[in-house]
Formats: structure tokens, C-alpha cells, sequence
């Protein structure tokens, strides 16, 4: 890398940096808070994103192999670059969907089941697929 590409890049941050610090002195107090978030963002990132929270909750140590299991379960299953946010997200819709088969359609439990019987290994289908067969008769 030349000397001319090193200091176009640190013009470039220099730039940036200063059009953060100009957002912030301009709109920090007369935007609202959401709408200040997500131009923070968008000058950050250089993309839109949409609005977010930081959720904080009490955790005991025991439950966390659990959740970290879920999680890390959850990202092989939607793909490595999906962020922890998005795998609870998908765990959270999973179990909502499983919860309201009390009163809605059994047809959701057969999808839900089948879903996952595609993500056991083979050994772990024809584990499976005995107990069912042991537990039809």
C-alpha cells in the first residue's frame, strides 16, 4: 500500500469521524431518541438498519449451557453469519409456534417435527424412527 492510499484512507476515517461528532453536536437533542439511533447507525455502518434494543436480563449460571447450546444450535441450523439476536429470535418463534398447539392446528406440531428430523444425523433418524414405530404399537 502507497503512501497516497494510507493517507486517502486516514483522510477518509478523519471524514467520517468528523461528520459523526457534526451528527452528534447537531441532532443529538432535537431528535428523538430511535430516530438519532438509527442515524448513528447509518453513518457508522453506511446502511439502514431497523430500529433496535439492548434487552438485559438476570441469567443463573446453570442456565446458561442451555441458552449458549440453543443459540449456537440455532446458528448452524440458519447459517454461521446470523447474529445471536436473530438465532433468539428464531428460538422464540419456534417455541411460540409450538406453544399455541393447544388450540391451534396439529398440522404446525407435524411441520415443526418434520423440520427438525431433517437436522438429526442419520444414526439419530433411525433412532427416531424406531422409537416412533415402538411407540405407534
Amino acid at each position: 500500500m502507497g503512501e497516497g492510499d494510507r493517507a486517502g484512507q486516514a483522510r477518509e476515517a478523519g471524514q467520517a469521524e468528523l461528520r459523526l461528532c457534526n451528527l452528534v453536536a447537531l441532532k443529538a437533542r432535537q431528535m428523538p431518541k430511535e430516530d438519532f439511533k438509527k442515524e448513528v447507525e447509518r453513518e457508522l455502518t453506511g446502511r439502514e438498519t431497523e430500529p433496535w434494543e439492548i434487552v438485559y436480563f438476570k441469567l443463573y449460571q446453570s442456565q446458561m449451557p442451555v441458552i449458549e447450546k440453543a443459540i449456537e444450535t440455532a446458528a448452524l441450523m440458519l447459517g454461521s453469519d446470523r447474529s445471536r439476536g436473530y438465532c433468539l429470535e428464531m428460538i422464540c418463534a419456534d417455541f411460540s409456534a409450538g406453544a399455541n398447539l393447544d388450540n391451534g392446528d396439529p398440522e404446525t406440531l407435524l411441520f415443526s417435527a418434520t423440520r427438525f428430523f431433517r437436522f438429526l444425523s442419520e444414526a439419530q433418524k433411525q433412532v427416531f424412527l424406531k422409537q416412533l414405530s415402538e411407540a405407534a404399537a
